[in-house]
């Protein structure tokens, strides 16, 4: 197996479910990983121990991805700490994976509601990658998290498919303009997973997870590891020819 070595990760939203994973896989790839957490400072800490119990570096940031107020102070943090624990104020990965669930049906969403999507999954997705740029090497990739619900329907969760179809089509955007810095550009769609996204629907609901299971090809719904290695798979160099494209990872559901 190639590992990459000396390159750093940043994952929003890597205290606990397909954030921790991803993050756990990258160090086993020999990526040293940045992780930002929104409240949870002692599971976000969690983290960084088993991240350093694979010998990498690990480095815990609080930042709320719906607030683009917060990115340039975010970021004037993010270099000096990267540059005393790695030796350099820049990072290789960009993976934008913070979000929040939205279930409701199109005709009771509110504005409120449709806002607060918005901001964490798109606008934020949107400007964190932008203030991220001067930050990130060259040769360096952008993994874009969507949802198998950008392409399948499910009643409820309109916004947050639409949110998600949108930065598909930013992250084709990111590949076009970003080419000439060699910077590759990816969505992982993951189908539905077991953690406690959204209350944990998937995997406490076992009429949910039943259904889930019935529409997919391979019989069950989703784990955080089913999601974890393919993220840092992309993060290596066997992955360097892969660019602009959308990556399902659902087991396949709805097929």
């Amino acid at each position: 197996m190639t590992t990459t070595k000396n390159k750093t990760a940043l994952i929003t939203g890597g205290s606990r479910g397909l954030g921790r994973d991803m993050a756990i896989n990258l160090a086993k790839k020999g990526i040293d990983v940045v992780l930002t957490y929104h409240s949870n400072k002692v599971k976000a800490d969690e983290v960084i121990a088993e991240i350093e119990s694979e010998g990498q570096k690990g480095i815990a940031l609080q930042l709320d991805t719906g607030d683009v107020n917060s990115f340039d102070s975010f970021f004037a943090r993010l270099g000096p700490e990267l540059k005393e624990q790695t030796g350099s104020p820049g990072f290789d990965f960009l993976i934008n994976n913070a979000g929040t669930a939205l279930y409701a049906p199109f005709a009771e969403t509110t504005e409120a509601q449709f806002d607060e999507i918005f901001n964490i999954h798109l606008r934020g997705v949107f400007f964190l990658t932008q203030k991220a740029l001067s930050f990130m090497n060259d040769g360096g990739r952008i993994i874009n998290i969507s949802s198998g619900l950008a392409r399948f329907s499910f009643p409820g969760s309109s916004a947050y498919g639409s949110m998600k179809g949108a930065v598909e089509v930013l992250t084709r955007y990111l590949a076009k303009e970003l080419g000439p810095r060699g910077i590759a550009a990816n969505v992982v769609a993951p189908g539905a997973i077991e953690t406690d996204f959204g209350g944990g629907r998937v995997r406490d609901d076992k009429e949910i997870n039943r259904h889930v299971a019935g529409v997919t090809a391979l019989g069950r719904a989703g784990l955080p590891e089913d999601i974890g290695g393919l993220v840092a798979f992309l993060c290596t160099e066997e992955a360097r020819w892969i660019n602009g494209q959308r990556i399902e990872a659902s087991g396949g559901m709805m097929l």
